[in-house]
């Protein structure tokens, strides 16, 4: 998955000076493929032994380091299980009571005569910037260590973040993490919208770092069978994004996020339209994602999250999704999609290439005469002349952004600045 550049990780412990931050540290976290198997998915740490989810396309499995062998000399045994093939219990995840900033219907606050154009949705590339919160339990879990806790939490960013690449065209930028390593900083109940709904209001008095939406990941099984709760809708809002995830397994873990991350950006529920038969999960032995029913490890959205996803962004949603980070934590790695130090561009992977740059970009050099390969302020590898509209805008408050002549991307998200009236008084 991808780290911030300005990305914060802090452990709080006892006592008013028990908070402790650093850096990232190591970089082990990977996605990709088994060789020579077309359907087959990867996404590991290689911190301290190997942890994360592979499958074969015909199996999946989870590996992790075994117990109390961390430690030890040589070779660290690992175990490898199978994903077992049988229904998962319980409901996946908690919609939000009514007034407590879930959403039925078109999205409020955002006018629908002004909407995004649908080849900008489908075609840049959306960034959640998330900051992640474990809580004491979590810590409990992972035998009180801070090291063990940040890697497994990564991990599991780190496969929802492949979930979100390869369906939505976004990804999950990892912003800032904290641990609550002495004690939880907010009253943890067993209900799992009472504890959002103070972890929101932490999120507003005690982060101080920048983001579009803060999970907590709980090492708790909450009172309701369903595994995570998060506002619908509530992405880039100070007040309502964020959600809650109980504990599980890396792969659990993370198939749970991918579903409170789904709330965040305007899906909903399968359930009313499944049962309608207007809605079929495309997988009907994994299920997908944003059900209550299903086979362990759903990885696809089905056809009616998607397109209430990019409804949600032609609406006006998610607004703060569009502005690419300058440049990731992680080493320089051609094939990432990001242009850094030694390069001149990068379209992606060589099938990301295939579908668009490969003309303009050979191996992280542009070919000869071109000046870009990607964004959407490029046009046959040359930059689109100053004031060609690239993003418009959705309502009154925003601004529309145009390419500036000297650039491939498309310049930050803007709005008007606060104290401007906008469309009926707002």
């Amino acid at each position: 998955h991808l780290l911030a550049s300005h990305y914060v990780e802090r452990h709080v412990g006892a006592g008013s000076n028990g908070s402790h931050s650093t850096g990232a540290g190591e970089h082990c976290y990977y996605q990709g493929r088994i060789r020579g198997q077309p359907r087959s998915f990867a996404a590991l740490s290689s911190c301290q032994g190997l942890r994360g989810v592979f499958s074969d396309g015909r199996a999946t499995y989870l590996i992790e380091p075994q117990a109390g062998a961390e430690h030890g000399q040589g070779l660290r045994p690992h175990i490898v299980q199978r994903v077992p093939s049988c229904p998962r219990l319980g409901e996946p995840f908690h919609e939000a009571a009514p007034g407590g900033g879930g959403l039925s219907g078109p999205v409020r606050g955002f006018p629908l005569q002004v909407r995004r154009a649908q080849h900008t949705v489908h075609s840049e590339t959306k960034y959640i910037e998330l900051a992640v919160v474990n809580d004491h339990q979590l810590f409990l879990q992972l035998r009180k260590s801070v090291v063990l806790t940040s890697n497994f939490a990564k991990s599991v960013v780190n496969l929802a973040d492949m979930i979100y690449k390869e369906q939505l065209n976004t990804r999950i930028v990892l912003v800032a993490m904290e641990t609550w390593a002495a004690e939880d900083r907010i009253r943890m109940g067993q209900d799992s919208l009472e504890t959002l709904n103070e972890f929101v209001k932490y999120r507003r008095e005690g982060l101080a770092e920048h983001s579009d939406t803060v999970h907590l990941f709980s090492g708790r099984t909450f009172q309701s069978s369903r595994s995570g709760t998060a506002f619908v809708g509530g992405i880039c809002s100070p007040a309502r994004a964020g959600g809650v995830n109980e504990y599980g397994n890396v792969a659990a873990m993370a198939v749970t996020l991918a579903q409170t991350l789904g709330q965040n950006v305007g899906m909903m529920w399968n359930k009313h339209r499944t049962a309608a038969g207007d809605c079929r999960c495309p997988d009907s032995w994994l299920g997908c994602i944003m059900e209550d029913t299903g086979y362990y490890l759903p990885r696809k959205f089905s056809r009616c999250s998607i397109d209430e996803y990019n409804q949600f962004l032609q609406d006006g949603g998610g607004s703060c999704l569009f502005n690419k980070p300058l440049k990731l934590l992680d080493p320089p790695e051609c094939g990432n999609g990001f242009v850094e130090a030694g390069e001149e561009c990068d379209c992606g992977s060589l099938a990301e290439c295939a579908r668009s740059g490969g003309n303009c970009c050979k191996k992280c050099t542009l070919t000869h005469d071109a000046m870009c390969s990607d964004g959407l302020c490029c046009k046959g590898c040359k930059y689109e002349p100053r004031g060609v509209s690239c993003r418009e805008a959705v309502n009154e408050c925003d601004i529309p952004e145009t390419c500036t002549g000297d650039s491939s991307q498309c310049p930050p998200n803007l709005h008007k600045l606060d104290g401007y009236f906008c469309e009926n008084e707002q």
